[in-house]
Order: C-alpha cells, then structure tokens, then sequence
C-alpha cells in the first residue's frame, strides 16, 4: 500500500460516525445476541467449525445484523462477496454468483454472499439466486427488520437456517458505550469524558435496544460539549438535548404492528389494564390507524368479555362511532377508557366457542333439516305441507318458555362461564334447558 493509499483510507476512516469506527473486529468482541451466539449456541458451533450454511438474519435496527456479517467473512476462508439490495440489482447479481461459479469451478473454495436489507429485492430477483443456493455454489447470509417468513422467498427460507436478533439489553448497550469511551483509535478515548451513571442509565433505555443509536446520542452530546483535550462530563441533561425529538421504530404495514397489536389484546384479555393501555400508547405514537384499533376493540367486546359483562360490546361500539367523529389526539381519551374498561371487565370466550362449534358441526356433519313446527308458515300452501304445525308460542307460556323442541337433534354449544353477567345466564339457562328437554 502506498503512503497515499493509505493516507486515504485513514481520511475516510476519521470521516465514519462513531458507531461505524466502533464496529467489532472479531468475534469475541461482538456484544449480545448470545442466545444464538454464545457458547454451545448452534451458530457459534457453525462459526468455529467453518460449517456457515445458509442463513438470514432478522431483527430491528442497530442490533448487529451487518456486523455479524462481517465478522463471519472475517471468520472463514471462503471468498466474500457484498450487496446491499437497496443499491444493487439483479445485474450485480449475476455477477457476484458467476464470479463464485467460477471461483469453485477452477478448484477454489466456495464463497459466502451477504445481502444486506435482503426484504428489499422483489420476487424475481430474490428467484435468480435460488438455483446457486441450492447448489451450494455460495451460502447466502441475509439480512432483514422484516419478517423473513414474509418478505423473503419461501424456497430461500426454506434452504436457510433463521437467526431472529433481539434488541440489545441495558448491559450490552453500557458495555458498548463503555468501549466507545475507553478505545483510543477508534472511539472517544484520546479525550477524557466521563459520562455520570444517571446519564448512562438514561441513555441506555432511550436508544430502544439500538447499539448504533445509542452511540450516535453520545457523539452528538460530546460533540456538542465541546472537543478537543479539556475533560468532558455528560449528564442526563446533556444526553436528553442530544436525543432531541425521539423518534422510535414502527412499522404500521409489518411486524411492529401486528407484534404490537397481539400484545394489546392479549393484555386486555389478560385483565391487564397499566399494559393495556402502554400498547395503546406504543400504538398510537407510531402512527396506527385510530380504526384499525377500534375495529379489534369492537371484536374484542364480543371475543373475550362476551356476556360476562352485555356493556362492553355496546362500549366499545360507542368508542368506535366517538373516534370516528372526534379523531385525535382527543380521542385518545375514549380509546384510553375503552381499553381500561375492557381489561377490567370478567371474561368468557363461551359465545365465541359455541358459533365455533356449531360452524364446525355445519360443515363437517350431516345438515340438520329445519323442524316442521319451525318453518315459515306464512305462504298460502304452507299449512298444506306441515309448515309450522306443532309450533308453541313462548309468550303464552308462564314463565315465557314453551317446551319445544328448536333443533331436531340433542347438541349443546353455548356453556356460558361463572364470571360476571354470564354466571346469571348459566343458571337461568339450567332452568330452560330442562324445560326444552319436555318436548
């Protein structure tokens, strides 16, 4: 390398952000993920023994997806080759996986190609490497924030072992911001900043889980106190102004929302009101259509409270004609006491068991005739054919209830619950029930 050369790289080197300069250069430097990369996890074993298959890795932003990448072309000694599907195409392509064809063809060892933002690339393209991956002529490591079982080919996952990343805990993000803060070459070492542990704490639960976040929101509060020799220290204050307008990751079309939306009734079902309503929260300050979540409200009512409490479907109904009118943000107010209502509320899932059931006996078993008493008998030749012959009306019964019988065959669905409302339902329909079975 000649000193331009090189004078070059350390220009361009110096120019990188922080999180970039920080990326690990081994392995064992790499922070988190140790429930896939620890010792004795699988991917660890395919790492030291050389053995990478194909693989995608999932998982939001800022948690090492392309760094691990990396540090795994570092790792083997098969030819590395790197496309980025927001800026490359299908011509690209073809060219890296000709230039690996060749490179096993003429005795060489094969190659890993890495995909960054693998989700990006269309169904065609995605297609044009399927044929060199089920070869082997290359292992492809992907890489994606989107859920690979549905925006990758199927026949790709189905050749690849997946690896879901998780956001970084507080302790890998202080372990981070710990080594950007000691490192001389790379980091904020030549400079004495001491970041308070009030500040540290704040910064490690405000970056979401983000390692290249979390370093961002530090240089930016270092460049902002000042660079040069003189010692620097950071407190909340000055990592709150670097934070500035928070912005935090949601997709309203993919994962976040349908991860988010799971969570909120779960937790509604859960009796669960504080997560409720923190779903709720997460929800809206991400964007989320105000009727899509009155919409699962709504079906929610009738769902999971049912008639162990008649109001909540009437509620929840009222909040989705409120939001409709109002929108937000004063309609937050009514979402807010929808949702703690409807946690609150006792529960049973008894009348969404009973249609079930009886739709399963519909289409799976013989269909049931409609009893002659039971038909319509308003046609002029229909006392001719039976047409409700045998018919009892109810409201000349005492107590409101003929002994009839309303299905021709001996089959029960609906066995409501001993919580709320329904509990009273249960015993009265005890009582009708024996006065069905005198038909």
């Amino acid at each position: 390398m000649s000193l331009f050369e090189s004078a070059e790289i350390a220009n361009l080197q110096s120019a990188k952000p922080l999180a970039a300069r920080m990326r690990p250069q081994e392995i064992d430097q790499f922070v988190g993920q140790q429930h896939i990369l620890g010792e004795g996890k699988l991917l660890r074993q395919l790492v030291d023994a050389d053995r990478i298959g194909s693989v995608i890795f999932y998982g939001p932003p800022g948690t090492g997806k392309t760094t691990l990448a990396g540090l795994l072309a570092n790792a083997t000694q098969r030819k590395f080759f790197k496309l980025n599907a927001v800026l490359h195409g299908v011509k690209e392509l073809r060219e890296v996986l000709q230039k690996a064809r060749d490179e096993l063809a003429t005795g060489g060892c094969g190659s890993l190609l890495f995909i960054d933002e693998i989700h990006r690339f269309n169904k065609a393209q995605q297609d044009a490497m399927l044929a060199d991956v089920e070869d082997g002529v290359v292992s492809l490591i992907g890489a994606t924030t989107s859920n690979p079982f549905f925006s990758v080919n199927g026949a790709l996952v189905s050749r690849s072992q997946i690896f879901q990343f998780e956001p970084l805990s507080p302790q890998d993000i202080k372990a981070t911001l710990s080594n950007a803060l000691a490192d001389k070459v790379n980091g904020l070492g030549r400079q004495k900043i001491t970041l308070l542990t009030e500040a540290e704490e704040y910064l490690a639960e405000i970056c979401d889980g983000d390692a290249r976040k979390a370093l961002s929101i530090l240089e930016t509060a270092v460049i902002a106190s000042g660079l040069g020799i003189a010692p620097v220290t950071l407190e909340k204050d000055a990592i709150k102004a670097a934070v500035g307008q928070r912005a935090f990751q949601y997709d309203a079309t993919g994962d976040e929302h349908y991860d988010c939306a799971s969570a909120l009734i779960k937790s509604i079902r859960g009796s669960d009101p504080d997560a409720g309503l923190y779903w709720l929260a997460r929800m809206l300050e991400g964007g989320e259509d105000v009727r899509f979540l009155c919409r699962r409200l709504v079906i929610l009512a009738s769902e999971d409270v049912g008639n162990a409490d008649p109001q909540a479907l009437p509620l929840a109904v009222a909040c989705s004609q409120a939001c409709e009118q109002i929108g937000l943000p004063e309609c937050q107010l009514t979402l807010s006491q929808t949702v703690s209502y409807l946690a609150c509320a006792p529960k049973s899932n008894a009348a969404t068991v009973a249609i079930s059931a009886a739709r399963h006996d519909v289409r799976e078993q013989r269909v049931v005739p409609v009893p002659r008493a039971l038909r319509d008998s308003h046609f002029r030749e229909a006392s001719k054919l039976g047409h409700g012959t045998g018919y009892q009306n109810s409201h000349k019964s005492e107590d409101g209830v003929a002994a009839q019988d309303y299905l021709g065959v001996d089959r029960t669905y609906y066995e409501p619950v001993d919580r709320g409302f329904e509990s009273e339902l249960k015993q009265r329909l005890i009582t009708i029930r024996r006065k069905l079975k005198e038909s």
